[in-house]
């Protein structure tokens, strides 16, 4: 499957309600089941971004679809890259035209 990593900040709101931030992790991860796909890392990081995670879907539709019904929530701001494993990437460079 597709491997995606986003790059989360917390808003205002999302921030002032912390405490909530488990339960919301847990809907998330709900959600990506939902749709298919598997949360395979979740970090709190310290630095430029407050979340870090990684995630695995189908395809880029149902990823693009948890991912936006995720920022409905309005807890952060969100910044997704889709993402090649190491060895996708050595496949991908080993058959460049």
């Amino acid at each position: 499957m597709p491997t995606y990593i986003t790059l989360y900040n917390y808003t205002q709101e999302g921030i002032e309600h912390i405490d909530e931030s488990p339960d919301r992790l847990d809907g998330f991860i709900d959600l990506v089941e939902s749709m298919g796909g598997e949360l395979i890392e979740y970090y709190l990081t310290m630095g430029e971004y407050d979340v870090i995670t990684i995630t695995e879907f189908p395809d880029d539709d149902a990823a693009a679809k948890a991912l936006l019904r995720n920022a409905q929530a309005g807890a952060g701001t969100a910044q997704t890259l889709k993402a090649w494993p190491e060895a996708d990437y050595r496949e991908l460079i080993a058959n460049l035209p």
